[in-house]
């Protein structure tokens, strides 16, 4: 059976505090070091947002 471990990111915020700035870098380092993303979370009223990401433990000591 497959076994995961999960990763979140919260998406650097622009000077407004409201407006999400394009995250590519952060996502395009995760990818390159396995993480895959599956999800996002959003909070009604708060808008802040996460991305989850997951990928397979193989045994060996990921580096986060």
């Amino acid at each position: 059976m497959t076994q995961w471990e999960y990763e979140t990111l919260r998406p650097p915020r622009g000077s407004t505090k409201k407006e999400a700035t394009d995250p590519k870098t952060q996502l395009n380092e995760l990818g390159g070091k396995g993480w895959e993303l599956v999800s996002t979370v959003e909070y009604v009223g708060g808008g802040t947002k996460y991305f989850v990401f997951k990928r397979p433990i193989d045994g060996d000591t990921h580096e986060q």
